[in-house]
């Protein structure tokens, strides 16, 4: 037994030799990092003196006293109520397209990714302000074609944000992966009874597809709508950090780095970072507490 328990303290300390980096990695660089902002959502700090205790000031202006934090809270909202179902809506679809077995399968699948592959980088956020812009090839296209003189999109208050939900609606190529792998995983036998039922291919997808395929649309669902909240890129480059034209397009992390960044108020800005932890942990809640009433497992009787 005596042996047997040394051998077992000796794969333990191995394991947590293997770990350690991990361990060391998330108590200093994540942990103490959240704690230290949790700490300083309750202070005024400028980053240039000592953290003055302010209790709820911070909080409370948020909700009172500060129209452009609202400003940055429905933007944010709206990016995220029309982003999200359509990134999901087009990763389906091409999932579904790619399912059907076309040559080069491999191939289609690199290209469609390398969207996501490239992110929320400053390079596509550039070349998406180009496309855009009054010249850019959009425009070119309406005035060739149509004669339209069409605006500047990205500078248009009216359609700004609508050109950012278009990017990463584009940026689909992470959920069509996950897509495309549960589609192959549902069998082909389900399809071929449905057939025999009389059930047209439209409704095999509303009958069949869905149904089995709720546990990869959930699981999507919220790393992208967790993803939307974060995000930061394409605001800050269309709009020069400005969050325009007339707050169009500021971002609520754009808002939150403006007031850290640009107006050193470290301490307004940690509040506002912990508000967006809440609100994500609710969105995430919500999501999960309704899964019961849509998602459906294999293993469910």
């Amino acid at each position: 037994m005596s042996k047997i328990q040394n051998v077992s303290k000796k794969q333990n300390g191995v394991a947590f030799l293997f770990l350690s980096p991990w361990i060391v990695g998330f108590l200093f660089l994540t942990l103490g990092p959240m704690l230290g902002s949790l700490y300083l959502s309750f202070t005024d700090y400028d980053l240039f003196s000592s953290p003055n205790w302010a209790g709820m000031d911070n909080y409370a202006k948020l909700m009172s006293d500060d129209p452009r934090y609202i400003a940055s809270l429905k933007v944010t909202l709206s990016y995220v109520v029309f982003s999200v179902p359509l990134k999901l809506g087009f990763a389906l679809f091409i999932a579904l397209i790619l399912n059907r077995g076309l040559r080069g399968l491999g191939f289609y699948r690199s290209v469609f990714y390398l969207p996501s592959l490239l992110g929320g980088s400053v390079a596509v956020a550039l070349m998406w302000r180009q496309i855009f812009s009054y010249d850019g090839i959009i425009n070119q296209f309406l005035w060739t074609y149509f004669g339209y003189d069409a605006p500047s999109w990205i500078t248009n208050p009216d359609y700004a944000l609508g050109t950012l939900v278009l990017l990463a609606a584009w940026q689909f190529g992470a959920p069509m992966v996950i897509f495309l792998a549960g589609l192959k995983q549902i069998p082909q036998d389900m399809y071929d009874a449905a057939a025999i039922d009389g059930a047209r291919p439209v409704q095999q997808f509303f009958f069949v597809t869905v149904p089995l395929l709720t546990p990869i649309i959930f699981f999507n669902f919220v790393m992208q709508t967790i993803g939307a909240f974060q995000a930061f890129t394409p605001s800050y480059i269309i709009s020069d950090g400005t969050g325009g034209p007339a707050d169009s397009t500021l971002f609520y992390t754009l808002y939150l780095y403006e007031q850290a960044f640009t107006n050193f108020e470290m301490g307004y800005a940690s509040a506002i970072a912990w508000v967006l932890v809440a609100i994500i942990g609710l969105a995430t809640t919500i999501s999960f507490l309704s899964a019961k009433y849509w998602v459906h497992y294999g293993d469910e009787g």
